[in-house]
């Protein structure tokens, strides 16, 4: 089974850019949709992105679509979330995941999709 691990967190000011990595271990990263998910305390899980298994289909939340990109490197067992135009209420734990789905569909929203998960990243955005 595969193990994550997520880097590339840490502060920036409004507006900023931020590059999360994810590197993926142990399993056969090409089968795998990815998906970025993100927690802040108190609230549930929430969905950022996802990646189909070689990279064709990509989808975002509203509030990310536009400013986040989503990218898998399957030669380097690594998923990337380019985040750009950052805003204090993207602060939160961002969380890389995968799931063994042999169908791309509406469920790859929801984090209960996902049966592997990353330890997580920390993102600040300052005001």
């Amino acid at each position: 089974q595969v193990q994550l691990v997520e880097s590339g967190g840490g502060l920036v000011q409004a507006g900023g850019s931020l590059r999360l990595s994810c590197a993926a271990s142990g399993g056969t990263f090409n089968q795998y949709i990815m998906g970025w998910f993100r927690q802040v305390p108190g609230k549930e899980r929430e969905f950022v992105a996802t990646i189909g298994w070689s990279g064709g289909f990509a989808s975002y939340a509203d509030s990310v679509e536009g400013r986040f990109t989503i990218s898998r490197d399957n030669s380097k067992n690594t998923l990337i979330l380019q985040m750009n135009n950052l805003n204090v209420e993207d602060a939160a734990v961002y969380y890389c995941a995968a799931t063994l789905r042999r169908s791309y569909d509406t469920d790859v929203f929801k984090w209960s999709t996902y049966s592997y998960w990353g330890q997580g990243t920390q993102v600040t955005v300052s005001s």
